[in-house]
């Protein structure tokens, strides 16, 4: 997913969408992404007588760098029509009338899709969103309908055993070597789309504190966003309440309507009391960015954000832009990356949500660092004396997705940080780290940025990957490349369980 305008990450096809990181990939990681959009399956096009942070982006492989014209505004997400029947029956039977079911005529839903900055709470019902689903429809499946059966994404298993006092999140390291590189995106795990750690309630209070002081900088939305804000509200608390029910739950009243209960938090959200980003604001530590596709043209639009955790870019800088527009400092994006990644957009089912991880080293912790703060000082300059305890990894674990019912795409991002000693006990990583800073692709290091703490951390790498080597952890004759378990290492899970106590 291509990134927004964070120096330091590679977004995730989505990245694009928020104004966010973007995911630099290295050429063999550009071409392999390709070949996965050109096998995907095609987008729908209506017929009347195309379809962050660094970003994940494709390349196109062909003799010209100049994509061939493609007029995107015939061309439609999958339709989600055959879904409704299915999720019709555990409604009432007056809600079921107003379900349409069966097909869409092409001309009728051409000639009636929601207008672009429409709300559709005040549109004509017999309006058509890209999906094919008519605001008719939308209104009679009502609040918190059975996204699960809508999307093709089931709801996640109960996490029985899981304890917010105790939790750590998985140690991604996306880390990959250019020669022997497998591919970088991969389906989203069902069971981890929102994950939570111990420092659940902590990130909960600083998120709020960075909306109080920056506002929109943080938190925006723009009129036709309305409809795709309301279901990623919906869909992020029904799968918390599935994965965590120990903490979360939903209660309705005809007084009050839903009410989400945050045992964690101690609070209740009465959820039509506040916009729905505001609900997730309090409830859900995890980055979000809507990406709406413009009926007049066809791309896909950045509308509307919560973007806590952005590293030189915020939501006021990105809002409203384009796909390309928001891609616009990624090297080589506009000639390599932009019609395959305009056409990915076009295409994706609500059933194949994907995943992948940016990264980055970081001084401190820093999570929101719009342009002018003062902790960017730090990656000006190496300051001699500095600590490697205050050197962390920084990765941005990311997924993108289509909504249902919208048909908007949604890019959501955690900010996970690890202190770059704890390498010296996960096999590979180590070696794995140091070839990538010293033989990483010149343009692409600099654009993560990462020369201000490589002469505290290197030499660090070295002496840990002989280490390594000496107690038997890895082979004497490994040549560096993407691990098997990647985005984890070796023994990842045995570690990860005995820090938690399980």
């Amino acid at each position: 997913m291509p990134g927004l305008g964070d120096y330091r990450t590679y977004a995730v096809v989505g990245m694009v969408l928020t104004a966010g990181f973007v995911l630099l990939l290295s050429k063999h990681q550009r071409e392999r992404f390709l070949s996965y959009v050109h096998t995907f399956s095609r987008g729908r096009r209506i017929s009347t007588s195309k379809t962050p942070p660094r970003s994940l982006s494709p390349e196109k492989k062909a003799a010209s760098n100049v994509p061939p014209p493609v007029d995107y505004k015939d061309i439609f997400p999958p339709s989600t029509r055959e879904t409704l029947a299915r999720t019709s029956e555990s409604l009432s039977a007056s809600q079921r009338e107003q379900l349409e079911g069966g097909d869409v005529d092409s001309t009728v839903f051409r000639n009636s899709v929601l207008p672009f900055t429409a709300n559709y709470r005040e549109c004509d019902r017999s309006a058509y969103t890209p999906t094919e689903v008519s605001i008719e429809e939308v209104k009679a499946l009502g609040d918190f309908p059975n996204y699960a059966e809508l999307s093709g994404v089931p709801l996640p298993e109960p996490y029985e055993e899981f304890k917010i006092e105790n939790a750590i999140a998985r140690p991604y390291r996306p880390l990959r070597w250019t020669y022997h590189q497998t591919m970088s995106l991969t389906k989203m795990e069902n069971d981890w789309w929102l994950e939570l750690d111990n420092n659940y309630k902590s990130r909960i209070v600083e998120r709020e504190q960075l909306f109080v002081k920056h506002g929109k900088m943080v938190l925006d939305y723009l009129p036709g966003s309305e409809l795709a804000s309301k279901e990623l509200m919906e869909m992020a608390l029904q799968f918390l309440c599935a994965r965590y029910p120990q903490y979360f739950s939903l209660s309705k009243s005809a007084g009050e309507g839903y009410v989400f209960h945050n045992a964690i938090m101690e609070t209740k959200t009465v959820i039509n009391s506040m916009h729905p980003l505001h609900v997730l604001l309090h409830n859900v530590p995890e980055d979000f960015a809507i990406m709406l596709r413009n009926p007049e043209d066809g791309y896909y639009y950045f509308r509307a954000g919560l973007l806590c955790s952005a590293l030189g870019w915020n939501v006021s800088t990105k809002i409203g832009l384009q796909l390309k527009q928001i891609h616009e400092p990624i090297p080589d994006y506009k000639e390599k990356m932009e019609f395959s990644m305009d056409r990915y957009f076009s295409k994706l089912p609500t059933s194949r949500p994907i995943q992948r991880g940016s990264w980055g080293l970081e001084v401190d912790k820093p999570l929101f660092m719009p342009p002018g703060d003062p902790h960017e000082r730090y990656r000006d300059l190496q300051t001699p004396d500095l600590p490697l305890s205050r050197v962390n990894l920084r990765v941005d674990w990311q997924t993108l997705r289509r909504l249902p019912l919208s048909g908007s795409i949604i890019f959501n991002f955690k900010a996970l940080f690890t202190p770059v000693e704890e390498f010296r006990h996960e096999p590979y990583i180590p070696a794995l780290l140091s070839k990538i800073l010293k033989e990483g692709k010149k343009n692409l290091m600099e654009y993560k940025n990462t020369w201000h703490v490589e002469h505290v951390v290197l030499q660090r790498l070295d002496e840990w990957e002989k280490e390594q080597v000496h107690k038997g952890m890895v082979e004497k004759s490994w040549e560096v490349r993407t691990l098997d378990e990647s985005p984890w290492f070796p023994g990842w899970e045995e570690q990860w369980h005995r820090r938690q106590g399980f």
